[in-house]
This record gives C-alpha cells, sequence and structure tokens, in this order.
C-alpha cells in the first residue's frame, strides 16, 4: 500500500506534458496575444492564419486559448489565469511587469521601445526567480501568414522568429529579441528591451528597440527607419528612398547606404557611414563623437560641417568654400545638387573620398 501511494504522489508531481492544438484564423486582419513563450512567424497556403500553440509548464493546462473579433481584428489570446507568471528554467534574476486586459490583449498603441503608456487592465509579472507561488506555465506560438495578410503579434517574454513572408507584419514585444529574415512588404518590430536583427527585407521596414541593439542587412524598400534608445545600430548594403537612423546612445555603422533623404543621429557615439551613391539629402548628427563619411567620387551637394570641439577633415575632397572657421565649413562638392550636413557637440568630422 505505501508503495502504490508513493507511485500516486509521483504520478502527481510530475510535470504536465506539454498540449498541442491549432487555430485557424479567417479574415484579412488578424492578430496574436501570448504573454510568454516561443513566437515563430512562417508563410503559410490558403486564405487563413493558422496557428499551432504548445502549452507548456506543469501548469500548462491552466492556459486557455480564446479566439474571435475584437477592435476590428480576428484574433486569438493565450489566457493566463495569474497574476504571477514563475518560470525558473528560464534562470533567475529578471523580472519583467505589463498590463493585461482580462481579454489577454495588451500593448495595442504602444510602441514599446519608448513611446506611450498601457494603462488598461491588471498588472502581471513574469519572473524566473524560482518563486512557486505563481503559475508556472507558457506556450510557444508557430504562426503560418498566407501572402498578402495583415498580421499583428503581441509577446510579453520570450523570443521571436519572422522568416519569409509576405504582408504587413508588426511584432511589438516587451522584453525578448527578435530575429527577421527574407520578409517581403510591410514589417514593423518593436520591442521594450532586447535585440533586433534583420536579414534580407523588402518594403516599408521599421526596426525599433527601448534598450538593445538593432542590425539590419540586405534591405531593400521605399522606407528604412532604425531606431534604439540605448544600443548600437549597424546596417549594411540597404537601399532605401526614405533612409532614418537614430540611437539615444550609441554608435551608428551603416555600410552600402544608399537612398534619397537619408538621416543619422546619436545622442552619443560615433558615426561611420558609407555611401554607394549620391542622394539628395543627407544629415549625420551626434552629440558628442567623430564622424566620418566615405563618398564616391561623383557626389554633388551644397555642404555644411560643424562641430563644437574638434577637427574638420576634408580628406582630399574638392570643396568650393564659401565659409571657413575653426569649427565649421561651409561651401559645395561638384555640381552641389544634393544637400550635406555634418554636426557634432564633440568630436571629429572627417570626409573620405571611396
Amino acid at each position: 500500500m505505501i508503495g502504490r501511494a508513493f507511485f500516486v504522489m509521483m504520478l502527481v508531481a510530475l510535470p504536465a506534458a506539454a498540449q498541442t492544438t491549432r487555430q485557424v484564423l479567417k479574415g484579412d486582419s488578424v492578430a496574436v496575444y501570448n504573454l510568454v513563450g516561443e513566437l515563430r512567424v512562417e508563410p503559410g497556403s490558403g486564405s487563413a492564419v493558422t496557428v499551432e500553440i504548445r502549452r507548456c509548464g506543469v501548469d500548462a493546462d491552466k492556459l486557455e486559448v480564446q479566439t474571435g473579433p475584437l477592435r476590428g481584428r480576428e484574433t486569438l489570446r493565450i489566457i493566463y489565469p495569474d497574476d504571477l507568471i514563475v518560470l525558473p528554467d528560464w534562470g533567475r534574476g529578471w523580472s519583467t511587469s505589463l498590463r493585461v486586459r482580462d481579454d489577454g490583449t495588451f500593448g495595442d498603441g504602444r510602441d514599446w521601445h519608448g513611446g506611450g503608456v498601457f494603462r488598461e487592465g491588471r498588472e502581471v509579472r513574469i519572473t524566473g526567480r524560482g518563486r512557486r507561488d505563481g503559475l508556472e506555465a507558457f506556450a510557444d506560438l508557430r504562426v503560418a501568414v498566407p501572402a498578402g495578410k495583415s498580421v499583428a503579434l503581441y509577446l510579453g517574454v520570450g523570443k521571436a522568429f519572422v522568416t519569409n513572408v509576405d504582408g504587413a507584419i508588426r511584432v511589438s514585444v516587451a522584453t525578448a529579441d527578435v530575429a527577421a529574415e527574407r520578409t517581403r512588404g510591410s514589417l514593423r518590430i518593436a520591442t521594450g528591451s532586447g535585440n533586433v536583427d534583420l536579414r534580407d527585407g523588402a518594403g516599408d521596414v521599421t526596426l525599433a528597440s527601448g534598450s538593445g541593439n538593432v542590425t539590419a542587412s540586405g534591405v531593400r524598400g521605399t522606407r528604412l527607419q532604425l531606431e534604439t534608445g540605448s544600443g548600437n545600430i549597424s546596417v549594411s548594403d540597404a537601399k532605401a528612398a526614405e533612409f532614418h537612423v537614430e540611437t539615444g546612445s550609441g554608435d551608428v555603422d551603416a555600410t552600402g547606404a544608399e537612398g534619397d533623404d537619408l538621416s543619422f543621429e546619436t545622442g552619443s557615439g560615433n558615426v561611420d557611414v558609407a555611401l554607394t551613391a549620391t542622394f539628395r539629402s543627407l544629415t549625420i548628427e551626434t552629440g558628442s563623437g567623430d564622424v566620418t563619411l566615405k563618398v564616391p567620387p561623383a557626389v554633388g551637394a551644397e555642404v555644411d560641417l560643424g562641430t563644437g570641439s574638434g577637427d574638420i577633415d576634408l580628406g582630399g575632397l574638392t570643396l568650393q568654400v564659401r565659409r571657413i572657421e575653426h569649427d565649421r565649413v561651409t561651401g559645395t562638392l561638384g555640381d552641389g545638387r544634393g544637400r550635406l550636413s555634418i554636426e557634432t557637440g564633440s568630436g571629429n568630422v572627417r570626409l573620405v573620398k571611396l
């Protein structure tokens, strides 16, 4: 009898097996919400978005999947019935809090990287500190998106991957790294804390992080916007009509960049830009740091170079000087068709002919 009782207790103590289900979401606009887990966004067939849900953890059976239209979109929501979610296997020493409505939605209308405040709903804390008085559960999602669909994906904590999709894709996460590759259409990625990386994208692209590095390579499109509050930005082999790069604190490194209207800004950090073609407008600003600009031989622009404390080096370029002072140089390069402005509060300005 003792052996039998012990065996029954052991069965009760065993973690619940992962539970996998599948949902189909019809409609041109779809939104998916999940507080914790891994998110994978991949191409799909047919006319509907499909979501494979894998619920994990000892409390996996307590997670509920809800679907239905909300605020003009067809939605899928993973409902966590506790205000404390504990993930001891994910490591200790971290904690994230966010507000969640009773219907499982969160983050709508907010840019996690630093804009807006989401005040609705109850506060939910997600932690890996090993406490056992909370809900120990999470859900991994695999979202299959047919071409041309508009899909918004919201994640609290975990990891996100977007691969080979074509549509209007928005990924908004509170604390997670996001990696994307081979995307087409409109792509907007925002994370409150984490790195963002895009390789081979085409279309209208916005990548933003509140705290983390942003990397983009092989991007072609109408607009490319890269932003981080604190972190480095690296972009290579990128072409866009509108090209904007900005970090509050960090270095900017752009290699093989091409665009009509370009701007590179950092509050504190070095800026190193290498262009492959002429431009209509180019602005580079840093509060504190050196600026190096590499330009093709045929570049033509009205030039304004300024530094609060540092040297200005024209690197052998022939400039028709209009004004020269210890901290500012203005003049004309080539045919003067474009407009070039470089400003640093403290640092050197250097032009280099490729």
